[in-house]
């Protein structure tokens, strides 16, 4: 799946959302801190990481390629 940058960046929680991954940003926030959610192959348990074109976000067996 790929989720295109509207700006500079998309947060993590923000993106998962817009990715249809979670439903409201309190999912988002559980599944992050729960250490779910990899970036670029590793766990991130912070739900503001900022991500960038080229980051690769991994839940639940789904991808989502961050592209500009």
């Amino acid at each position: 799946m790929e989720l295109k940058l509207q700006g500079e960046f998309i947060k993590l929680g923000q993106a998962l959302k817009a990715a249809g991954l979670a439903e409201s940003g309190s999912e988002a926030k559980e599944v992050i801190l729960d250490g779910l959610v990899q970036v670029n192959g590793e766990t991130d348990t912070r739900r503001g990481r900022k991500l960038y074109a080229g980051d690769v976000v991994t839940f639940n067996g789904e991808e989502i390629n961050i592209e500009d």
